[in-house]
């Protein structure tokens, strides 16, 4: 699929399901998703002050926990290339008592943002819907600052075997049927969400990519037995 036509598909999918995507996280994912964002914050080690971009922030549960670490010194940018999408973050972030937040449309492979402007690069389930990875990863590297970190949750794949034929069980049989159940879609969308994450690199296919962006010092942790994974690097 060319470039081009992967992101007017993937696009008008996540546009079609915008008002029912957080609703379906929690119900797909057992709520845990709740804990994999706050882990991926704890890992970011972010502090006061800091400038944080959210490539990929849909609508914006990243964006707010930034928000409560860098606090009112400091500033979030919510990044997202579906306007439905970034809409919903937006009023979420109107209702914080935070004014440290600025949502931003942008193509995360294009990202309008200055060489060396942001301290920290978060993405969560981005990353296996852009057009051309290496390209994203480099976009994050250039915007980040000399220290920065990128932090990224993803879906991955599960280490044990037992756990990853449940896994596909699931993901293929039950998940596709619930999403487009709750959100009446007929685009494909969760079917798509399925099939890309067995697409997308595994866990250490991933890490070189990162590595191959130019980060350093890069790493990964495994949740839930690896159905997601984040990952961790340093531009030096």
């Amino acid at each position: 699929m060319q470039t081009a036509d992967k992101e007017r598909l993937v696009q008008g999918m996540f546009t079609s399901i915008a008002r029912y995507y957080d609703l379906n996280n929690t119900l797909l994912s057992f709520g845990l998703h709740y804990a994999w964002k706050k882990k991926t914050i704890e890992m970011a080690a972010l502090c006061p002050g800091e400038t944080v971009l959210d490539v990929g922030a849909g609508t914006a549960d990243l964006s707010i926990l930034a928000a409560k670490k860098v606090g009112s010194t400091g500033r979030v940018i919510a990044s997202d290339l579906n306007l439905p999408m970034l809409k919903i973050g937006q009023q979420k972030l109107a209702r914080l008592p935070i004014l440290s937040t600025h949502c931003l449309l942008a193509n995360a492979e294009t990202l309008p943002l200055k060489d060396h402007s942001i301290d920290a690069v978060l993405t969560g389930f981005c990353m296996r819907n852009v057009s051309d990875l290496d390209c994203a990863l480099g976009e994050i590297f250039r915007v980040l600052k000399p220290g920065g970190r990128f932090v990224c949750l993803e879906f991955s794949t599960p280490q044990h075997p037992l756990l990853r034929k449940l896994y596909d069980f699931y993901s293929y049989r039950f998940l596709p049927a619930i999403g487009t159940a709750v959100a009446s879609d007929r685009t494909g969308v969760y079917q798509y969400l399925t099939d890309s994450i067995r697409m997308f690199p595994n866990q250490e296919a991933f890490l070189e990519c990162i590595r191959n962006a130019g980060f350093k010092d890069v790493t990964y942790k495994n949740l839930t037995g690896g159905i997601v994974a984040i990952h961790i690097g340093t531009k030096r």
